[in-house]
């Protein structure tokens, strides 16, 4: 079941409960805002505690429609740097956020739960919901997604619409390893293959070769269109995080996870409209199939493709994502005017 109960979120509240209730949202998201340090010019870092784990986030901009960047598998906040300050000199709040296990977030063990539990995108979209209820004050908020990170943000406003303005996906992930896409007969070979990764030492010794500047500057410039946007700054972001303690499991884990929602179906669920951004030289997600599964779907606006750019756009093109980006916002704020303010969309670009 894609939509769980809402009744948290429904509860009869006695008279001014409501309004105390958000007074302390917003008392407690100036406090953390206060605690933040600024790690580039006009980019500030912070931590916010979700569920007794530390969660790093990063925000630009004071004021304005907020905006949550979620990052995609192996990825974290500082894959969007050259989106969030750019989005707050255009008047947006952006923020960016490392999910659960990722980057500089806390990376609780997945081997004290049963398998696939932890890392799932149901996890991350309450985590979604609750950064938005609790460090950008419950503003209904678009959620700006690259690859794994567009179902989080789809199950997201699946679960709590009111607090969702909108979702942009940005070469979502099609989930290729889902067992639903794979052959019965091949199942329990993938299956047997995930489970001998993730519990014994050949696993570990996989990551090992993984997680080094050479394999990830390669796995980078096969990913990328623009090859020149492979610097060793990225990869050291990228690196960097993956290097810490607990890591390796979360990896892991994650790779061996074939079950969960399959984004057609998210998109097919939610109530928000929902933009599509793919970079047409992308080798690991089909835009082809891409479109032909989600441009036939009522939640889907718009499906723009991107010429030359592959897998990561925010990062290979910000002088192109960006500005889709604050279209994207503008016509579906309050008063924007909705699909008809998409105008302008090059021919080849535009919704099949």
């Amino acid at each position: 079941m894609l939509q769980r109960k809402l009744g948290a979120f429904y509860k009869p509240r006695r008279p001014g409960a409501e309004q105390c209730s958000r007074a302390r949202v917003v008392v407690r998201a100036k406090a953390q805002a206060a605690a933040e340090k600024e790690v580039r010019p006009g980019v500030y870092e912070g931590y916010w505690t979700w569920k007794g784990h530390q969660i790093r986030y990063q925000r630009s901009g004071d004021q304005g429609t907020p905006v949550l960047l979620v990052h995609g598998f192996g990825g974290n906040a500082d894959h969007w740097r050259k989106n969030t300050p750019e989005l707050a000199k255009s008047g947006h709040r952006a923020f960016a956020i490392d999910l659960l296990g990722y980057g500089y977030s806390d990376k609780p063990d997945p081997k004290a739960a049963p398998p696939n539990t932890i890392y799932t995108f149901e996890n991350f979209g309450d985590q979604l919901v609750d950064f938005i209820k609790e460090r950008i004050g419950g503003e209904p908020t678009f959620v700006i997604c690259n690859s794994v990170g567009g179902l989080a943000g789809l199950q997201a406003s699946i679960v709590a619409p009111e607090l969702v303005q909108g979702v942009q996906c940005i070469d979502i992930s099609l989930r290729g390893l889902h067992v639903k896409r794979q052959p019965a007969w091949q199942r329990p070979f993938v299956a047997a293959f995930q489970r001998f990764l993730r519990e014994t030492d050949a696993g570990k010794a996989f990551f090992g070769n993984v997680a080094t500047e050479r394999t990830v500057g390669n796995i980078l410039r096969q990913a990328y269109g623009r090859k020149e946007a492979v610097t060793p700054e990225l990869v050291q972001a990228i690196l960097a995080p993956g290097l810490r303690p607990g890591a390796v499991d979360v990896f892991l884990d994650f790779i061996s996870y074939s079950g969960g929602p399959l984004p057609e179906d998210l998109m097919a669920a939610t109530t928000r409209p929902v933009s599509i951004l793919w970079g047409e030289a992308d080798p690991w997600e089909n835009m082809h199939e891409g479109r032909r599964l989600f441009s036939p779907l009522p939640s889907v606006v718009e499906f723009v493709t991107l010429p030359g750019v592959g897998h990561c756009p925010q990062d290979e093109a910000p002088e192109l994502v960006n500005p889709l980006i604050e279209r994207f916002v503008a016509a579906y704020s309050a008063g924007g005017g909705g699909a008809a303010a998409l105008t302008h969309v090059p021919a080849s670009s535009a919704r099949a």
